[in-house]
């Protein structure tokens, strides 16, 4: 049967981003539909199953239709206000699968792109569970909602999550008569955030963790948003500047790695610098076909990262996420459109970049105790404050590597991170592996793997080969044993692929072979860099 689970799109209640969509792949290993195991009670009974942090709970069957199975769907709250939801299906494979959240959550249980992830996991026979981590987005957006109960900053940091996991397994249990078998997250962004978390903090809960994209360090993400936004704001770039950087940044560094291909292999190798590689205006004149000295150093700023007191303290955006591609909420553009800098094209000329708007509302009402929801970002010192960030770490930011009790339970971790990410800075996910192979050793790669993907935007997009399929390669890892060395992407234009790629176990990088076309996965081996 075919595998295609999605992967939570992650900022969506900031700004809406096209769903992550992993190929269709042939699972070699695991027949999704030998689901067999059958209820031994009647769904409605669950109405009334309890745990000491239940305080509302339903059940009620769903007849099949055209898009999921007959299941049986749980809903209730755990306190205070944490909304759940578990799918069990009428032939259940044994296995439970888990999506986290975007953002700053508190997204619908029914919105549309959950509601299709909740649907594919009931066609292979997967007990399903999902939380809005404890607050309700729409009436209570960004961080507002510490405003209603301190609590919630606790629940939507780590708290939810857990909670709804472990009972979501014992209403499974309970339903079936029998205790999950293999346990599996899966999502992106925040719910990387989430899935990393989970090993780090629980490691109990899952077997199997596939964390995309993770928003590994929260409160570094939001000094670095209000870095950009800083040097933005001094230097405004308009949406044709950015595509002469764009051209600029192709030209030199796209056959770095050896093939001209359009994409731009490992970043870090890139040497790119606006000052010096794009052309520069005249003096007191500014144009589309060039940039202003102020312009370049804002540029610079967002590719270097955060200073403070001369030290960088936080990864910046890497050559080649400012390319054009398809632009969240539709049309193409720069990748830094709208995410990092504001369309001045727009009608709304006030419209703050999604990075920053995230940023802000962390800073507002996150950070602070008590919050400040009138907190103005040009008051933040760079040299001096990066402390007040430190007590909101503790809670949100998943940069703990030691994973030493995740691996003494066999439990296994993929991590994979689009190098052209315009949301979340890629070099956070490749330290955060680095530290961890440092932490736990040389044999790290036996639990935690790493998969870099040239010319991948957030959880999706941009101008590389973005579809692929993690979940039957950590399947495959937990239930047989066999580690992923190589993970097949490929890239549809209307419908159709027009190119695949291996995607390859960190830090080895794909390789042409010299023969063949550069648009067909056999022709490139995993090699060390």
């Amino acid at each position: 049967m075919t595998l295609r689970l999605l992967s939570l799109t992650a900022l969506m209640a900031v700004v809406p981003l096209p769903a992550q969509v992993f190929a269709d792949l042939k699972s070699a290993l695991v027949d999704y539909s030998k689901a067999e195991l059958a209820p031994h009670k009647t769904c409605e009974s669950l109405s009334g199953f309890k745990s000491k942090e239940i305080t509302h709970i339903t059940a009620a069957t769903i007849p099949a239709d055209t898009a999921a199975p007959s299941n049986c769907r749980v809903t209730g709250i755990l306190a205070p206000e944490i909304a759940f939801e578990v799918s069990l299906p009428e032939k259940w494979n044994g296995r439970f699968y888990m999506i986290g959240n975007g953002g700053h959550a508190g997204e619908a249980l029914d919105d549309a792109g959950r509601v299709a992830q909740r649907n594919q996991a009931l066609q292979l026979g997967f007990a399903f569970a999902q939380t809005n981590t404890g607050h309700d987005a729409r009436k209570e957006p960004g961080g507002s909602f510490v405003m209603s109960n301190p609590q919630k900053a606790i629940d939507y940091a780590w708290r939810a999550v857990h909670l709804t996991a472990i009972t979501a397994k014992w209403i499974t249990r309970d339903y079936y008569g029998k205790a999950v078998s293999r346990a599996y997250w899966n999502s992106c962004s925040n719910g990387g955030r989430q899935g990393l978390i989970e090993a780090q903090r629980f490691p109990g809960d899952f077997d199997g963790i596939v964390a995309n994209a993770p928003w590994v360090d929260q409160t570094g993400f939001t000094i670095g948003a209000m870095w950009n936004q800083k040097a933005l704001s001094a230097a405004p770039v308009s949406p044709a500047k950015l595509e002469l950087v764009s051209k600029a940044v192709m030209a030199k560094c796209d056959a770095i790695d050896g093939l001209k291909d359009g994409l731009i292999d490992d970043p870090r190798k890139c040497s790119f610098d606006p000052a010096r590689d794009v052309a520069a205006c005249a003096a007191g004149t500014d144009g589309p076909d060039c940039l202003t000295s102020a312009q370049a150093e804002a540029i610079g700023k967002i590719y270097r990262g955060p200073v403070s007191n001369g030290k960088s303290v936080f990864p910046g955006y890497m050559p080649g996420s400012e390319a054009v591609m398809g632009l969240f909420g539709g049309g193409q553009g720069s990748g830094w459109l709208n995410v990092i800098v504001p369309n001045q094209s727009a009608a709304n000329q006030s419209a703050k970049p999604a990075d920053f708007n995230l940023a802000e509302g962390t800073m507002r009402y996150l950070v602070p105790k008590p919050p400040k929801p009138d907190y103005d970002y040009r008051t933040f010192d760079f040299d001096h404050d990066l402390s007040l960030l430190d007590e909101w770490g503790k809670q949100a930011n998943a940069k703990n590597t030691d994973l030493a009790k995740f691996r003494k339970r066999n439990g296994k971790l993929l991590m994979t991170y689009g190098w052209a990410d315009t949301i979340l800075q890629p070099m956070m996910g490749v330290s955060y592996y680095e530290q961890a192979v440092a932490k736990n050793g040389p044999e790290t790669p036996d639990f935690f793997r790493l998969f870099m993907i040239p010319g991948m935007a957030h959880c999706g997009g941009g101008v590389g080969p973005d579809r692929h399929d993690p979940m039957t390669a950590m399947i495959n890892w937990v239930e047989k044993g066999q580690a992923p060395e190589t993970i097949i992407a490929n890239r549809a234009v209307n419908g159709q692929v027009v190119r695949t790629r291996p995607l390859c176990a960190y830090p080895k990088v794909a390789r042409y072979s010299g023969q063949g076309s550069i648009d067909d996965a056999a022709n490139f081996k995993c090699v060390a860099p």
